[in-house]
């Protein structure tokens, strides 16, 4: 079997699954909805759009040849493909935008952009058996979507985002010739270019994201295949080369990538950008070599163990990488950063640091308070630490793992220190009175485009971005050893409410990012610290405790120590 069968492999396995989503009889309202929890379940009051992406996997399923595809050119998914694109081109608001998680939200890229783009790639499959009267209608939802995509933007900066909107903008143009959506898309190009760092990194809300990265890659990777423009591929190209580079630091010997060392902790790998790429930049190929036998191992993000809600993306980038699957031969002085010679490395905008020793391989992000990473000379994962989290005698928790601008970010010759205080977690739930509350102002509000995206910032304050200092200071110290690493942490107070308990290390994230904290086996491997009584007790007596471990890779061995009072 050729390695790159498990692209199709993953992908078609699911194709079931999404016809199981799938309202399959012509006679019921909502034919062509993927939506089941709407139009089964009957459990929410509007169908979520981003469903519908699963037109295009469907489209795929039936015109393009998979190993092992019974979809192929049967006439019932040719049939229930365009089934979708009628029902996606009546849940379009007016101002040709779509709801994804909630009634009146008018998405932008997510998710009016990916369902641009998967329209135009079914169409693109399908132009010469569709039927005329549903091409028109497909067709004028298009543009609509197009010059919605154009005309705004969205709260809050998400590089991978202003990609997807790019690629369908352009795609309508490519199949309009309409000139306005030409001009719209070199304005928007001219912005996104300033959204990358000299280190590589595209911005994802406050910082590096390496999940989002890779899709970031992938999103210029198919804008670049549709181009014919060479100025403009020129232009990718720049970018998508410093992208990659970063990204292959967070490629691990253990063939797992990302997680919670980046800013939004996703964990997924979009390989379709680096496969696109791999004749023109190696290191692409390599990445994808590795990440690929880590798929067929069950190491990444895969389709079945995703939520219906986001499978389709998954299954769309597989279905569409299978077919670009570009196995060259690349010179074996190709290395990943895990593979190369001793450096260690310090992305100062990032404030994240890689270091390769003979017994280890280490990442860090000091940014998000010193989340780390530690893999033996076997590649196993023998230390993961994504810092601090707790809880006060008033219940609130706080934790040192968030992206704080105030934190003091420091590099050393060997290592890193971050300090500064922590900040509340903020976990919010919906409750009946809540969700009364939200449609009431999405009724009342949102039927207005700009109203709505008043209101979507407000949400993503809410539950994403804003918190509040907590009255809980920390400092973390990281310093490494050709043989080991130290990692010193303290942790004061200036409240008088009590500390009721505080764990330190092991896998865990408090941002809200709905493409994240997926279960991989590496979690069984590692586990945190969680204080003992009587420390917690020097802590609230003392204000203040400090905690050392030694890690000693080659061994497998951690030792702890910790001091009365700082």
């Amino acid at each position: 079997m050729v390695l790159g069968d498990v692209y199709a492999q993953k992908a078609i396995s699911q194709i079931p699954r999404i016809l199981s989503m799938l309202d399959r009889n012509e006679y019921s309202p909502a034919y062509g909805c993927f939506d089941r929890t709407y139009w089964l379940d009957k459990s929410i009051d509007f169908p979520s759009s981003i469903l519908q992406l699963n037109t295009h996997n469907l489209a795929m399923a039936y015109a393009c040849t998979y190993p092992d595809n019974p979809f192929y050119q049967k006439e019932k998914i040719r049939r229930w493909t365009f089934a979708g694109v009628d029902y996606w081109t009546q849940i379009q608001h007016n101002d040709g935008s779509f709801d994804e998680f909630y009634p009146n939200e008018r998405g932008w890229a997510g998710p009016t952009g990916f369902l641009l783009f998967s329209m135009l790639g079914t169409y693109d499959l399908l132009r010469n058996e569709i039927p005329s009267e549903l091409e028109e209608r497909l067709l004028d939802a298009s543009q609509k979507a197009a010059y919605f995509l154009a005309k705004y933007d969205e709260i809050g900066i998400l590089a991978n985002h202003h990609a997807m909107a790019l690629l369908p903008i352009y795609y309508a143009y490519k199949i309009s010739g309409d000139e306005k959506l030409l001009r719209a898309f070199n304005e928007k190009f001219s912005y996104f270019e300033t959204l990358q760092s000299p280190e590589g990194w595209l911005l994802e809300y406050d910082g590096a994201d390496l999940g989002y990265l890779s899709a970031t890659v992938s999103f210029l990777g198919k804008l670049y295949k549709l181009s014919d423009d060479e100025d403009l591929k020129s232009k990718i190209l720049i970018i998508v080369e410093k992208a990659i580079e970063f990204s292959s630091y967070f490629v691990y010997p253990n063939k797992y990538y990302a997680g919670t060392i980046g800013s939004r902790q996703t964990l997924h790998f979009y390989p379709h950008g680096y496969e696109l790429f791999c004749d023109k930049f190696p290191i692409a190929r390599r990445i994808a070599d590795v990440l690929l036998e880590g798929l067929a191992e069950g190491k990444l993000v895969s389709p079945e163990i995703m939520p219906e809600r986001y499978l389709g993306y998954r299954v769309q980038e597989f279905l569409l990488t299978y077919l670009d699957y570009n196995p060259i031969t690349i010179d074996k002085t190709i290395r990943l950063p895990y593979e190369r010679s001793p450096f260690i490395k310090h992305f100062n905008d990032a404030k994240m640091m890689a270091v390769k020793r003979d017994n280890y391989y280490l990442v860090a992000n000091f940014a998000k308070g010193g989340v780390v990473k530690i893999f033996d000379a076997n590649g196993d994962l023998v230390y993961n630490d994504c810092g601090s989290i707790g809880k006060l005698g008033n219940g609130k928790v706080i934790t040192s793992q968030w992206v704080d601008k105030d934190y003091k970010v420091q590099f050393t010759e060997n290592g890193g220190i971050v300090e500064g205080n922590m900040n509340y977690a903020p976990y919010q739930f919906p409750s009946p009175v809540k969700m009364m509350a939200l449609r009431t102002a999405l009724l009342t509000l949102a039927w207005n485009t700009k109203l709505s995206y008043w209101l979507k910032g407000v949400i993503r304050d809410l539950f994403i971005t804003n918190t509040k200092k907590a009255p809980v200071q920390f400092k973390r110290e990281v310093a490494i050893d050709d043989d080991k690493i130290e990692i010193r942490d303290k942790i004061s107070k200036n409240t008088s409410d009590k500390i009721r308990s505080v764990s330190i290390g092991d896998e865990f994230s408090v941002r809200y990012v709905p493409q994240s904290l997926y279960f991989q086996l590496q979690e069984l491997e590692v586990d945190g610290y969680r204080l003992e009584k009587g420390l917690i007790e020097k802590l609230n007596t003392n204000n203040g405790i400090e905690l050392k471990r030694v890690i000693t890779p080659i061994h497998k061995k951690i030792e702890l120590d910790t001091m009365d009072k700082i």
